[in-house]
């Protein structure tokens, strides 16, 4: 699995949050997708990478503009997953 968080710039509400859900989900092939206009931010769980340049078309014409993108290998980790480490 595959994180990757991205700034969005333009979300003022929660409204704005599940517009910009909708357009990932979409576009993309992703597991979840969870934004915060709070954190003017989105955070994005896919089996395989998702490209900067692909989030952005995702998004192209919505109003919402992509101002960071950081992305890395994430692990679903359970209650007791630091028992088997």
């Amino acid at each position: 699995m595959v994180k990757t968080t991205a700034g969005i710039y333009g979300m003022a509400c929660d409204m704005c949050e599940t517009h910009v859900n909708d357009a990932i989900r979409k576009a993309l092939d992703v597991k979840k997708v969870a934004s915060s206009h709070r954190k003017n931010q989105t955070v994005i769980l896919s089996e395989a990478p998702v490209s900067e340049e692909a989030l952005k078309k995702a998004l192209e014409g919505t109003g919402y503009e992509v101002t960071s993108f950081v992305s890395e290998p994430y692990e679903k980790r359970g209650l007791f997953s630091f028992i088997l480490h």
